[in-house]
């Protein structure tokens, strides 16, 4: 399927000459490609001042950690592999251990990720294909429907398999069996990233046996290829395995990517999880219709384009299982749908060029031939003006709201900066909430490892045993600060839930404690009061207490 085809920017070599004019002119196509890099980091610096949502304070919090010597999973208790973690070790390590630090390294993250599938994009078709994939990617990962302007999980698993896609064609292309190796290295990395990436190493296996078949290639040369394939998409994680047994923690790290995981995936029903999809799939499509639409002509090409019919077990056969990977658990939440983008906006590519192809063979000269580059271009300039007016148009508190509604991500900003004027380095602190965030500002080291509420307000065995453990953990350090959040999203309560803990908080606090901060969220704005200004009772149900152990009061 990708026998040796020798390309010059999408040209095969035999008509074109790296000195001919119409090459020199086919790099111009570089410049197409740095505006769409530069407007994408001009809107993304634009969103730096973005307070942090959960997902990113727990990645932020565990780097923090791992800077510091701590490893996940003994110091903090989540189902995630440990790549993310890493990876923000690595961000926060370089561009500073703040939230701007944070979404600078994801501006990084996703120029990268446009840059690749302008190269994945050009190697499957040609130029055109490469620069409106990139161009595509680069607005669905910025639309606010998909939360892409957050560092969610996704776009680190995103990254590799890109990187990895582009080996494996290679390799195959050139049968290089250190390639092909290196390219199943960056699928296994995408899995560290997410679990959910193990889905693009299933559909990349597919697709090597599939094109040793199409070549004619014997049995064992396919098998000899696909096994040297597989074993460096289980390197990585036998590597972490590995290490995790070296310094005796390997039990815990078993117990949540494994044991707990199983049971986190098995909590929502089909039904519950049918609803959420089609809420979902509906905002998304709703907030870039046109977009979707060329993708989805995109998805019919192979019926009227010799040229998709060709990549069409390639394009397709990602596309599938990009999907795929979307569906495990059934949560459906909008960042996971981050996963299908890459291959939307493949075939968003595809479709283009297949049409002025098209066009050409239809003897359709000038403009006619440029129509479909000329649309899809004024399609995705508006949508990506359209979501950068809408996102640039708002302050960091404006747009968090509008996003997260009255979660506490602008507020656990000030609440950190209060702990960490207030403490110091070596104290501990907890916060009985699902709002990792206030550690990585605050600088201080949790009490407990378990930063989630709800993996303790979940149905399975393991939730009443995980609250004793953490009020044991707490009871035994004595953190020196304990910050409640009142806020409904922050616990995922439910009518099977064991609240035992919020009777144990009651009594424990009053006993060790007293308050020294009340943050009152309203729709109106939030209302900030410390010790010694204390108020009576929030006015609103959604509100953050913050305790300070009675031995250690000044303030």
């Amino acid at each position: 399927m990708f026998a040796k085809r020798g390309f010059c920017m999408g040209k095969p070599r035999s008509r074109c000459n790296h000195r001919s004019v119409e090459c020199f002119r086919s790099r111009w196509h570089y410049g197409f490609l740095l505006l769409i890099v530069f407007s994408t980091v001009w809107v993304r610096l634009s969103l730096i001042d973005l307070p942090l949502e959960r997902d990113e304070g727990e990645y932020a919090y565990a780097g923090q950690l791992i800077l510091q010597g701590s490893l996940p999973y003994d110091a903090v208790y989540n189902m995630k592999l440990p790549g993310v973690y890493a990876a923000y070790a690595g961000i926060i390590g370089i561009f500073g251990q703040t939230h701007r630090g944070v979404h600078t390294g994801l501006a990084v993250i996703n120029i990268a990720t446009i840059v690749l599938l302008f190269f994945l994009g050009r190697k499957l078709a040609d130029t055109l294909a490469g620069l409106m994939a990139s161009a595509s990617f680069a607005v669905l990962s910025l639309t606010p429907v998909l939360q892409g302007i957050f560092a969610n999980s996704e776009h680190f698993v995103i990254l590799p398999v890109i990187g990895g896609l582009i080996l494996l064609l290679g390799g195959l292309e050139k049968d290089r069996l250190i390639v092909l190796f290196t390219s199943g290295l960056l699928f296994g990395t995408g899995v560290l990233m997410k679990q959910h990436g193990a889905l693009f190493g299933m559909f990349a296996l597919l697709f090597l046996v599939i094109d040793r078949l199409q070549a004619k290639k014997t049995i064992p040369d396919t098998a000899l290829r696909g096994i040297l394939f597989l074993s460096g998409i289980a390197v990585p994680y036998a590597l972490v395995c590995l290490f995790f047994k070296s310094v005796g923690i390997f039990d815990k790290f078993w117990f949540w990517t494994v044991s707990y995981a199983s049971k986190y995936t098995a909590e929502v029903s089909l039904g519950l999880g049918w609803e959420m999809f089609r809420e979902t799939a509906a905002d998304i499509l709703r907030a870039d219709p046109f977009v979707w639409l060329i993708a989805g002509i995109g998805l019919s090409a192979p019926l009227w384009s010799r040229k998709a019919r060709q990549r069409a077990v390639f394009t397709h056969g990602l596309f599938l299982f990009s999907f795929l990977s979307v569906i495990p658990g059934l949560y459906f939440r909008r960042h996971y749908f981050l996963l299908l983008v890459p291959s939307a906006s493949l075939l968003f590519g595809m479709a283009v060029s297949a049409a002025q192809d098209k066009l050409a063979g239809l003897n359709r000269k000038g403009l006619a031939q440029l129509f479909p580059a000329v649309l899809s271009a004024v399609v995705l300039v508006g949508s990506f003006c359209w979501h950068g007016y809408f996102m640039m148009g708002k302050t960091p508190l404006d747009l968090s709201r509008y996003m997260n509604g009255l979660n506490p991500f602008p507020e656990a900003l000030d609440v950190g900066s209060f702990i960490r004027e207030n403490s110091s380095r070596d104290d501990r602190i907890a916060v009985i909430g699902s709002e990792p965030q206030i550690y990585f500002y605050s600088g201080r080291r949790a009490a407990t490892g378990y930063i989630y509420m709800y993996p303790l307000m979940e149905s399975h065995e393991f939730a009443l045993t995980m609250q004793k453990d953490m009020l044991r953990e707490i009871e035994e350090i004595k953190p020196k600060f304990l910050v409640f959040v009142h806020v409904d999203t922050s616990w995922g309560i439910h009518e099977g839930s064991q609240t035992m803990m919020l009777s144990w908080l009651d009594q424990y606090q009053s006993k060790y404690y007293w308050p020294v901060g009340v943050i009152d969220i309203r729709e109106k704005g939030t209302e900030y009061y410390w010790a010694p200004n204390l108020k009576g009772p929030p006015e609103s149900s959604q509100w953050i207490a913050v305790f300070q152990r009675k031995s250690d009061a000044s303030i």
